[in-house]
């Protein structure tokens, strides 16, 4: 896919520098107390199957 947008001239993007307005003491209290609720959660790690539509065949 990369090589296609490469071809037609795109090209990742990244912001030159943050913006002014940015709380920093804001962004660190979302990383804190909002996130770990936000993000899904891990996976136990253990016998499981394949496929994620059919249980196991016994």
């Amino acid at each position: 896919m990369w090589e296609l947008l490469r071809r037609h001239g795109w090209s990742c993007q990244q912001p030159a520098r943050r913006a002014i307005e940015r709380d920093e003491a804001a962004v660190a209290g979302w990383v804190k107390e909002a996130w770990p609720r936000a993000k899904p959660p891990q996976r136990r790690s253990g016998h499981g199957w394949s496929s994620r539509t059919k249980p196991p065949s016994r």
